[in-house]
């Protein structure tokens, strides 16, 4: 019986984990495409908007790198 709620208990760290983590890419790319719009909707591409690109897409790529993996 121990064993089984232990394997149940790793199943669910395993599955929240896996939801938060694809919660946080839907955000990410959520983010990036808001910041995308917003800067190029007036026609001007100013130092502060590809800054702010740029930081976004680096935290993006980021989180894809902190997958959590299946055991």
């Amino acid at each position: 019986m121990n064993d089984q709620q232990l394997s149940d208990s790793k199943e669910f760290v395993g599955n929240l984990k896996n939801g938060i983590w694809l919660f946080g890419l839907s955000s990410w790319v959520f983010g990036i495409t808001d910041r995308s719009i917003a800067s190029f909707a007036d026609g001007y591409l100013s130092a502060l908007d590809l800054m702010q690109l740029f930081t976004a897409a680096t935290f993006f790529v980021a989180w894809v790198f902190l997958k959590p993996s299946r055991a």
